[in-house]
């Protein structure tokens, strides 16, 4: 491998920004200075990096890359170099794929592809179902960043629902259970209401009323109940009203939280004013909701209720989001454009720098305690982006690399841009250029 000396670039870590150089030697950081660095080693690449920001990797930990039996939406080549591209050096992806990942032997099927395919590291939940209790104790907790747990039914026969079923799930205590947290029956009840008004073609404005406030609400006070009762690690998943806020503290540090939160970017970015003009593409469960609700979660992020940023990047085909309301599937691209969008929250004054760092870089490596991951420390793999804040551009279909190749983001003007991505040290995207001749790894967890 290539060693690479980063010059002069302004490095965000730990709530601390300066101007400093960065030595990467062996998949790792060897050296931080503010100071130049003169003992270099062989075969040494050096980038000047002024003006430009030093980020961590960004750690998602929420995707769906549809790999197996659906990689005609996504697979996990596509999406890992999307978001590479992105900003995202490592990502944690969901279990309901085709098949899906309910046994363990399927988990090992996942890295294994992963392994032969991904140019980001990774991890993979197992999912939950009524009756799969053995098999989510068996989980190996050093490489498995989790359980997923659909608290409704967003993949269909993997919803969760029987109360013996939860409360043995959540007497698991040593591995972070995340939970997709809507009612069904709610949900259920007030699709009826709207079909018999409707029929299929019912309005897209009314997702939101539909896979509502309540039922977000509803399901949400029961796993945190559960998860009080029984000790667990939770962690509730694109958290989007303002009513759930009232689940989660701000007045101890994410990493001592029993329980703890994530929101994505598309419930910060949009809100149910953006229906009229986007449609089916900002179809996503849960529903993006009001100014009122996205404003509420904006400021979570900010006193710090809300610990995680992440994308539920999920895609799907032009063909399938243009629909009628009923037939269209939920979900859309996200993991290229995640970090830009929140820098461009940063110029507009919504967010700091240091806290975007901190709930995309820091906080995933922290609750789901991933090893040496999530900040730029010595010793640590060097996974680094390096953006240039004054560089704007904007989105379209010529600059996607998504395999679905659409964007909800499309026609967006950005401000910052992405120029470098380090993965375990290899510089594996470089201003629209991929090497892909390393693959990313597996995540390791200390627990």
């Amino acid at each position: 491998m290539k060693n690479y000396l980063i010059i002069g670039a302004q490095i965000i870590n730990e709530g601390q920004r300066f101007i400093g150089n960065v030595l990467i030697r062996n998949k790792r950081i060897a050296s931080i200075s503010t100071e130049p660095i003169q003992k270099l080693p062989a075969n040494t690449v050096t980038i000047q990096a002024k003006g430009k920001l030093l980020l961590p990797g960004v750690i998602d930990d929420q995707v769906h890359f549809r790999d197996p039996g659906l990689t005609y939406k996504g697979d996990i080549y596509t999406e890992a170099r999307a978001a590479v591209a992105g900003g995202i050096t490592s990502f944690m992806e969901m279990p309901n794929t085709n098949p899906q990942t309910i046994t363990n032997d399927l988990l090992k099927e996942k890295f294994v592809m992963a392994t032969e395919k991904s140019l980001a590291n990774f991890s993979f939940y197992i999912g939950a179902t009524n009756d799969n209790i053995q098999e989510l104790k068996k989980a190996d907790r050093k490489i498995t960043c989790g359980i997923k747990v659909f608290m409704g039914s967003s993949t269909g026969n993997m919803l969760v629902d029987q109360p013996s079923s939860l409360s043995a799930i959540f007497s698991i205590t040593d591995i972070p259970i995340a939970v997709h947290c809507e009612d069904e029956a709610t949900i259920q009840s007030n699709m009826a209401k709207y079909v018999d008004e409707y029929g299929e073609d019912i309005p897209i404005e009314l997702h939101p009323k539909i896979r509502s406030n309540e039922a977000c609400f509803k399901s949400s006070s029961l796993a945190v109940n559960l998860a009080k009762q029984h000790n667990t690690r939770l962690h509730v998943i694109h958290v989007s009203t303002a009513d759930e806020l009232a689940h989660f503290q701000n007045d101890i540090p994410s990493h001592n939280k029993r329980i703890s939160s994530e929101v994505c970017i598309h419930h910060l970015w949009f809100d149910d004013s953006d229906y009229a003009r986007k449609g089916t593409m900002i179809k996503w469960n849960p529903a993006i909701k009001s100014a009122k609700d996205k404003d509420a979660l904006i400021e979570a992020v900010n006193d710090n209720r809300i610990d995680v940023i992440a994308t539920d990047h999920a895609p799907h085909t032009l063909e399938e989001k243009d629909n009628p309301y009923t037939k269209a599937p939920s979900g859309g691209p996200m993991v290229q454009h995640a970090l830009v969008a929140m820098l461009e929250y940063v110029h507009q004054g919504v967010f700091s720098m240091e806290k975007i760092v901190d709930k995309m870089c820091h906080t995933p490596a922290d609750i789901f305690q991933v090893k040496k991951r999530g900040y730029i420390r010595k010793g640590y793999y060097a996974d680094l982006v390096l953006v240039d804040p004054d560089d704007p551009w904007t989105i379209n279909k010529s600059n996607l690399y998504y395999k679905c190749g659409w964007s909800p983001m499309e026609g967006t003007n950005m401000k910052s841009r992405v120029t470098h991505t380090f993965v375990n040290g290899h510089l594996v995207y470089d201003n629209g250029i991929f090497d892909e001749t390393i693959k990313g790894q597996a995540l390791e967890f200390d627990r």
